[in-house]
């Protein structure tokens, strides 16, 4: 019998920690609906003792009775995870994975048959609860189980619904953008130390800029255009650094690497090495 309270949560990493957090912290659920599986014995004390879930390495104990299964391992953990619990899933529990580039295809043919599968593509920041999520439906999810996993998905940041033809263009904007922007700021880092100023502040001052920009553009709900030509005054310092930008074609570059890593998670998807 399914227990609509009960989350497993398969592969508790930083990801998966992130999410317990998250639930706990805003008492979505308490501490003994989440159950919490990892492959080192000292792992599970730890779980344990820093949010009092359930915590074991048994992943069917795990997921027998749980309204939601989230599968957080890593991708090349999927095949050995799916063998264990595949055959002890029903279609009145829901499974949500973000294993990284796995279709839902694929975990549904390793299920029972009907079992719901949605699919998620969270990123790093996540982890400090300012993530975003792309979240898509498998063949026999409905929008009661995506209502779920969303809800779910809102403890670590912001979601996003799209068709999973999306989900490699979520990868590769979102997923991997945090290397994108820490690229940018140990440009800019450097940039500063080369202009005469300490490590120490220039890194203060990049990211408190990125941070701030970040925010301005979300809450205040404006275009990075508006942003930039707020910011550019005519014959000025801004201008100057953009037109260097721009003849080093840095905008075509960002376009040229995110479209290559939308075509890397397309590879990866195939099952291509």
């Amino acid at each position: 019998m399914v227990d609509p309270r009960k989350i497993a949560i398969l592969g508790a990493g930083r990801i998966g920690e992130s999410l317990i957090a998250g639930l706990l912290s805003s008492a979505w659920r308490a501490p003994d609906e989440i159950f919490a599986t990892t492959r080192r014995p000292e792992r599970v004390e730890e779980l344990r003792e820093r949010h009092g879930v359930q915590a074991m390495l048994s992943n069917a104990e795990a997921v027998s009775g749980a309204a939601l299964v989230v599968i957080a391992v890593k991708p090349q953990d999927l095949d050995a995870l799916l063998g264990d619990i595949g055959g002890l899933l029903t279609p009145e529990q829901t499974v949500l994975t973000i294993a990284a580039a796995i279709p839902t295809a694929q975990i549904e043919s390793r299920l029972n048959e009907g079992v719901p599968v949605v699919r998620a593509m969270p990123n790093t920041p996540s982890t400090v609860h300012e993530g975003i999520a792309g979240l898509c439906a498998g063949s026999h999810a409905s929008d009661e189980h995506l209502t779920l996993a969303e809800d779910a998905l809102a403890h670590l940041g912001a979601v996003v619904r799209v068709s999973e033809s999306s989900m490699d263009a979520i990868t590769a904007v979102s997923g991997s953008g945090p290397a994108y922007f820490a690229l940018l700021a140990e440009a800019m880092i450097e940039a500063g130390i080369l202009l005469g100023l300490s490590r120490e502040i220039s890194t203060q001052l990049v990211v408190q800029t990125m941070l701030g920009t970040a925010k301005q553009l979300r809450d205040e709900r404006m275009h990075p255009v508006q942003l930039r030509e707020m910011v550019t005054s005519p014959g000025g310092t801004t201008i100057a650094a953009i037109r260097e930008l721009e003849m080093a074609g840095v905008r075509a570059a960002f376009l040229n690497a995110i479209q290559a890593a939308m075509v890397r998670a397309r590879e990866l998807a195939a099952g291509e090495q």
